[in-house]
């Protein structure tokens, strides 16, 4: 990171659980990538995902959730961190721009008051959340449970 800040190169932050990755997670990569920098994604451990979005959750471990998206072209850096949000670990990297997705504003953001003190900004990227993990999750065990009925039917 610090060769990119000394080509003078902004840094921008992102983060969330990445589990099941799907088309609203690469659309919001995507658009923090256009912002212009170095994207580093900053992943939530399986702990932090659990407390989170609850048992059963993360369907992928961290490690490999992790891989998936440093795999991804507009990802040049990922990292995992274990508390229940963010803030450390923008102290830590004090990125120029913090991407959040479309299910927030600027200033609804949790981690905002820390992205300004540390000399960043907010911004909001990516389509509108018309996509999740919760609801993938929801719906393919919906599903699962027609076929299966239809199933004992036959």
């Amino acid at each position: 990171m610090r060769q990119w800040r000394s080509a003078g190169e902004k840094i921008i932050l992102t983060n969330g659980c990445f589990d099941l990755l799907h088309v609203g997670h690469v659309r919001y990569l995507q658009a923090a990538k256009k912002l212009g920098g170095r994207l580093i994604v900053a992943v939530n451990s399986d702990a932090s995902t659990r407390t989170l979005k609850g048992e059963g959750r993360p369907r992928i471990p961290g490690e490999e959730r992790a891989e998936i998206l440093a795999a991804l072209g507009d990802v040049d850096a990922v990292t995992i961190f274990d508390a229940p949000d963010v803030t450390e670990v923008i102290r830590l990297l004090r990125p120029d721009i913090h991407a959040k997705g479309t299910d927030y504003t600027e200033e609804n953001v949790p981690e905002r008051d820390v992205v300004i003190a540390c000399g960043g900004r907010v911004a909001i990227v990516g389509d509108p959340k018309d996509h999740s993990t919760t609801d993938l999750l929801k719906n393919n065990l919906l599903s699962n449970e027609v076929l299966r009925r239809e199933w004992q039917k036959s």
